[in-house]
């Protein structure tokens, strides 16, 4: 069974952050709030855990995952940044997006697309996650928690209690913020073309637009959206 931590989403102690960090260190899978809908997360350096999550997902090889940041230098250390994206991603960030970029070298190769090598980045705009993160000192690996084809297997579950259990035998720590359940996703923005490209909308349309629109750029649709 998994441990169950009640956390305040807004001010959560410090006791309890460092008690999420020494796990995470200690090659654990998490189970986390977020600005959008509950992660699954692990140290960016975790392969044990990354396959964990990956099985837990049933996701292919192909399959994209996240690094969720804390701040815009962990963002320039895993992803090539343009000073138009620099600008950008600094007019976004903490925010529900995750951005679409030419990944680093410092991105180990489970974290970037097979073909392309571009990452996913992510700085959310949630306490919890922003101050484990800094805590740790370097990102996390972070995708929404779902179980494919498991009932109350996904964040649009009608009851959270059946949702956040059905995950206690399949990670180290289930943090509960004592919010509704969020069915919201983030907005995803491709930024590895000269106009910034959106693959899915989501949380944070209005702002992104106004972002894109102050920084000169056209904002594109990708026709499978």
């Amino acid at each position: 069974m998994s441990e169950r931590i009640k956390i305040h989403p807004e001010s959560p102690k410090k006791k309890q952050i460092f008690e999420l960090v020494d796990k995470l260190l200690d090659e654990g899978v998490l189970m986390i709030p977020t600005d959008s809908q509950y992660a699954l997360v692990c140290d960016y350096q975790n392969k044990k855990g990354m396959d964990r999550i990956r099985k837990i997902r049933q996701m292919g090889k192909k399959d994209h995952l996240s690094v969720m940041c804390h701040s815009l230098e962990h963002v320039s250390t895993f992803a090539n940044l343009t000073d138009e994206n620099f600008k950008l991603i600094k007019r976004l960030i903490p925010g529900p997006y995750t951005f679409i970029l030419p990944a680093t070298r410092e991105v180990p190769r489970l974290l970037t697309h097979p073909k392309k090598r571009t990452v996913g980045i992510r700085v959310p705009n949630y306490p919890i996650c922003l101050e484990t993160i800094e805590d740790l000192g370097r990102p996390i690996m972070a995708i929404t928690a779902k179980l494919p084809d498991v009932e109350y297997g996904s964040p649009d579950s009608s009851d959270k209690e059946m949702y956040l259990s059905r995950f206690d035998k399949l990670v180290d720590i289930v943090v509960d913020d004592q919010h509704p359940l969020s069915t919201d996703e983030t907005t995803i923005l491709d930024l590895t073309s000269d106009q910034p490209e959106i693959i899915r909308e989501g949380l944070g349309m209005k702002l992104l637009k106004e972002a894109v629109a102050l920084e000169g750029h056209e904002l594109q649709k990708r026709a499978s959206v």
